[in-house]
């Protein structure tokens, strides 16, 4: 297990990687999951400085927000909490952290002493563990309907006593609204985000020959993350009897060939959708399909695999309550999450 996290971790490990930092992807807010994360565009609470910090404009006292969710059967678990206030009446701030972790992982390194004995009592347990920590600042823009946000991002990821690294980057957010339209644009790592890793050259001794032909040589330290950018648009639609429909849509974008159904060496781009009905600013429900991608099975035929969400939301005095399904009906695949996250408005406490 560890010369595989070893081998996954650090392959080519100087070089701009099409996955790397994945963890900080992954997304989080019931809300946004359960609508594909096409929330660029009208992103406007504290969980802004994670889709677009241009959005904490729009903060109208201070707010925190927390999620978990289990993802591989119940192996991995995500925390966030995040905390955000308006400092003015046209800039504001916030901060997050972000935990992505699989704990109790066996060390079975030493499992077999010097002499050939096998030694259960020899096992020890470890957690790899991925943390992500945002600062965020927003501010209106002279032109009237314009707000950008930007984020420092540091980056701390954790293999037991065997590797450790630092990273930092940054991320650019800007918002428009013209018309009842929302449009956004999140370039995330705009100057792409170094991680510089620390490896216990004894302890990796111990692994370097558990896989044949890998890990052979001490890997390189340098992970380098490439930009991305999330371009948006919504409309919320009000209609009589206090019913309203949100809708937004996404086209995420990465700077190289991947397996998205629109891709090339230049640019590779996958659409997403989102759909909110609210009643009363009081009960939300929410559908959302995205992450479509050119999928080779087993037979080497090809199909366009998708990625469906859905959702429930609660709204009372100040406090939001979300849930999220997401990946549901994925070809067969048992690997859907439930998501829960909690919102609060904190001037209800005043």
């Amino acid at each position: 297990m560890i010369a595989v996290i070893f081998h996954s971790l650090f392959s080519n490990g100087q070089t701009v990687r099409k996955y790397s930092n994945e963890f900080m992807n992954i997304g989080v807010d019931a809300a946004a999951l359960g609508m594909a994360n096409a929330v660029t565009a009208h992103s406007s609470d504290v969980n802004s400085g994670y889709w677009n910090p241009a959005g904490l404009i729009q903060l109208e006292d201070k707010q925190i927000g927390f999620m978990h969710a289990s993802y591989f059967a119940n192996i991995a678990q995500y925390d966030y909490i995040a905390y955000a206030a308006p400092i003015d009446n046209r800039s504001a701030w916030g901060m997050s952290a972000i935990r992505f972790g699989v704990d109790n992982i066996l060390n079975t390194t030493q499992l077999i002493d010097s002499q050939g004995n096998v030694d259960y009592n020899r096992i020890s347990l470890f957690s790899a563990a991925d943390y992500g920590f945002t600062f965020s600042y927003a501010r209106k823009l002279p032109l009237q309907g314009f707000q950008y946000g930007v984020n420092a991002k540091v980056i701390r990821r954790i293999i037991g006593n065997f590797a450790s690294s630092w990273g930092f980057g940054f991320d650019f957010g800007l918002q428009f609204e013209r018309n009842d339209w929302k449009f956004g644009l999140m370039l995330r790592d705009i100057t792409t985000t170094y991680n510089i890793w620390n490896i216990d050259e004894q302890e990796y001794n111990t692994i370097k020959d558990a896989i044949p032909g890998q890990n052979q040589e001490l890997p390189q330290t340098t992970e380098i993350t490439a930009p991305k950018a999330q371009l948006g648009m919504s409309k919320k639609i009000e209609f009589h009897d206090d019913y309203t429909l949100l809708v937004g849509a996404n086209l995420n974008m990465q700077f190289t060939r991947t397996n998205a159904i629109l891709s090339s060496d230049a640019v590779s781009i996958e659409p997403a959708l989102g759909l909110e009905g609210g009643y009363a600013s009081l009960v939300f429900l929410r559908l959302g399909v995205g992450n479509f991608q050119n999928v080779v099975q087993i037979d080497n035929t090809k199909k366009v695999g998708f990625q469906p969400n859905m959702g429930l939301g609660f709204q009372y005095k100040g406090v939001h309550v979300d849930y999220a399904l997401t990946n549901i009906g994925n070809q067969g695949a048992a690997l859907y999450s439930n998501i829960f996250s909690l919102k609060v408005d904190l001037g209800i406490f005043k």
